[in-house]
Order: structure tokens, then C-alpha cells, then sequence
């Protein structure tokens, strides 16, 4: 993506630091691109940013994010500017449908597009940024499959509000918007590594009515009700609509795969109706089982990591790094375990310059060329 000191963090945005930094990466890099990560806390701040690049005629896109990492701890100010050293294609996809029939055929549409900057790149990665209030990624990430395939690495993550109200949080050079996607397609890039670390329990359930990422019943009953029942009987505690907010978030579901691949799906609101709603869709028939917070694995998670860095070959210590880190695990292991993971990591990786931001739901295969899944309570690490 970037050659040497591709990232830079800004600890706050103003003109005159915007303009020097911008400049000298123009200078030596006529063909540049940004990609810039904001915290929620500085959303007022884009315009400014959008001028800057569009007086300079520098191609921008980019995220607005709960927080951003940075020197081993999250923040709430500043930017982190990630330089392309050429600008890579990219797509700003608003409005996009929910619907089964309309999201295949926008996703043909958009897969047409992409496949013509292939041009025979042996590796290459479609890195995604979805406003988190899409109800339906887990299937644009099927429609993508199925007409992109192996011929690229999938990776990406979900932007916008912690608080989970509507944000508009993707941006470009001109605009700002919600409800879409942007998809940057990577050339010469061997994708991204993701792990969330936990070892699921061995009683099974069955999502038996869902529709998007809310679950109507589990086992054919009110989905809270059982929800309910399983922490009342794993881990002795009740739930109930006062303190589900309280607890929900340190157990979570965990949808298991066929090849005991487990994919964490955080509550993050409950319904009149007992229905609970997750971040990312759950398909019906789901085998789910409850997850807790003590069984997540922090070295594991990040030996995983470390292993996959490795595994990809032709990077060396010290490489730029970009790492995503979800905001659910965030509440679920609490502010001081979750910063002793961030700076864990960046002990383990020194002397990479690490730049990143906190997210809303991570996209990536349980193997490096693997099919694309939407996840919850994840790290993912990629080289910039």
C-alpha cells in the first residue's frame, strides 16, 4: 500500500498540519492516495479534511470510527491519514439495498467493476468499510463470494456510532454518507488476519425464526426467553430487561460452523416482543451457543495473529501495520484488559508503527483465502 512512514497520526486536525503533511507525501508520491480513519468525537472535523484534500486534488476516502489506536491506547481526537502510494480503486456505495433479489443484483453489478482492475494480479484485497446500521452485510458478503470467488483476499470492518444510532460515517472527498459501503481494491496485498480467541461451550441451540440480524426464536420460543434460560443455567445469573444492556454484551452468541469455526454475534437490543437484535445478520437455522467472557484467550488471540503476520510471507519486522479492534470486546473484557491487549500486540510487533481504530464488527475468513464472514469481538491486523 505504502511504502515507509505511510501513517501518520495527527493528535489534532488543523489546516496548517494538514497542508504539510499532505504536501510532502504529494511531492514525493505524485500518484497518492488517503485513506483517513476519524473518531466519532471529531466528525465536525471532516469538512476540513475533505477541503484540504479536494485543494490538492488528492483522492480521499475513509471512516468515522467510536475511536481510534493509537501508541497502544484508544483516543478520542486526533486523525490517523494512511497514504496509498497510488491511489487503488474504490467505490463509495450508498443506499444499498436489503433485499435478497436487488443485493445480488448490486453486487453483480459492483463485482463486474472490480474484475476489470484485476488484471491478473496474483493477489489482491477487497477491504470493505460498512456502516454498522446495514442489517444485511452477511449477505453482500455471500453476493460478493459468489461472483469474486478466491480471486481476491476479503477483509474489512463496520464504522459509525457506538452508541448504535444512525451516523452517516463513509466518506470521500465530497461526501459523507450512510447506509453503504466502501469497498478499496488492494493490489499486491495478501489480506488480513482475525481472531477472537473464545472456546464455545458444548450445549447447542437452533436460531429457528430470524430475519436479518434480529433473532424472533431459538428452539421455537421467544429468543430472549431461552437467551434467559441459557445464562440462568451456564453462568448463574439472571437477565432480565432492566439489566440486559448490562450483561448482554459479556455473553454473546456464538454461531457455530460446520468446521467448529466459531462466529462471535454480540445482543445488542431487545424488543417488546422478546426478539433480540445482533450486530451482524444470523442465519435461520443457526446452530448458536452462548459464549462468556473468562473463556476468551488473549494469547491465543494474539499468537493467532502473530502466526498469520508470519504466515503471509514477504514482510519484516517492522512493517506498518493497521490493526482494528471491535468495540464490543472493548465493554466485554473492560478498558484496562482491552488496553493491555492493544499494547500486548504492539510489544509483540515493535518497532511497526501501528495505526487503527475501534470497530463495529469485523469482516474476514477463518483461513487467509477463505470465504468472507462478518464477525463480532475480533483483532484484525493487516501490513499497510
Amino acid at each position: 500500500m505504502g511504502h515507509k512512514d505511510a501513517l501518520h497520526y495527527l493528535p489534532s486536525i488543523a489546516p496548517a498540519e494538514l497542508d504539510d503533511i499532505l504536501s510532502r507525501w504529494q511531492s514525493a508520491y505524485p500518484q497518492a492516495g488517503l485513506c483517513a480513519l476519524l473518531p466519532e468525537a471529531e466528525k465536525d472535523k471532516l469538512p476540513l479534511l475533505q477541503t484540504a484534500c479536494r485543494n490538492k486534488a488528492l483522492p480521499l476516502v475513509g471512516g468515522i470510527f467510536p475511536a481510534l489506536l493509537e501508541g497502544g491506547v484508544f483516543r478520542t481526537q486526533g486523525v490517523w491519514l494512511l497514504r496509498f502510494d497510488r491511489m487503488p480503486p474504490t467505490m463509495l456505495l450508498e443506499d444499498l439495498p436489503t433485499d435478497a433479489e436487488a443485493t445480488e443484483a448490486r453486487m453483480r453489478e459492483v463485482c463486474a467493476s472490480l474484475v476489470s482492475h484485476l488484471n491478473g494480479t496474483a493477489h489482491a484485497t477487497l477491504f470493505m468499510l460498512f456502516d454498522a446500521m446495514q442489517p444485511n452485510i452477511g449477505s453482500i458478503l455471500d453476493a460478493l463470494y459468489l461472483n469474486l470467488a478466491n480471486r481476491v483476499h476479503y477483509a474489512g470492518v463496520n464504522a459509525g456510532s457506538e452508541t448504535f444510532q444512525p451516523m452517516p460515517c463513509l466518506f470521500d472527498a465530497e461526501r459523507v454518507i450512510g447506509n453503504g459501503a466502501l469497498f478499496m481494491l488492494i493490489p499486491d496485498h495478501q489480506g488480513a488476519i482475525l481472531e477472537h480467541g473464545y472456546h464455545a461451550p458444548t450445549r447447542t441451540v437452533y436460531a429457528t425464526s430470524t430475519e436479518g440480524n434480529r433473532i424472533a426464536q431459538i428452539d421455537w420460543r421467544p429468543a430472549f426467553e431461552v437467551y434467559q434460560e441459557l445464562v440462568r443455567e451456564q453462568y448463574g445469573i439472571e437477565i432480565d430487561q432492566q439489566n440486559f444492556y448490562e450483561h448482554a454484551v459479556h455473553f454473546p452468541f456464538g454461531i457455530v460452523r460446520a468446521n467448529h469455526h466459531v462466529v462471535v454475534r454480540i445482543p445488542v437490543a431487545l424488543n417488546d416482543d422478546g426478539s433480540l437484535f445482533c450486530v451482524g445478520e444470523v442465519p435461520a437455522n443457526s446452530v448458536l451457543t452462548l459464549l462468556e467472557r473468562p473463556e476468551v484467550d488473549t494469547h491465543e488471540t494474539l499468537r493467532v495473529l502473530m502466526d498469520g503476520l508470519q504466515a503471509m510471507g514477504d514482510g519484516k519486522k517492522g512493517d506498518d501495520l493497521l490493526l482494528f479492534y471491535c468495540a464490543g470486546r472493548r465493554m466485554h473484557l473492560g478498558m484496562e484488559q482491552a488496553t493491555a491487549e492493544l499494547q500486548e500486540f504492539s510489544s509483540r510487533t515493535s518497532p511497526s508503527n501501528i495505526a487503527g481504530a475501534l470497530s463495529l464488527g469485523e469482516i474476514g475468513g477463518s483461513t487467509l483465502h477463505g470465504y468472507p464472514l462478518f464477525h463480532n469481538a475480533t483483532l484484525v491486523v493487516a501490513r499497510w
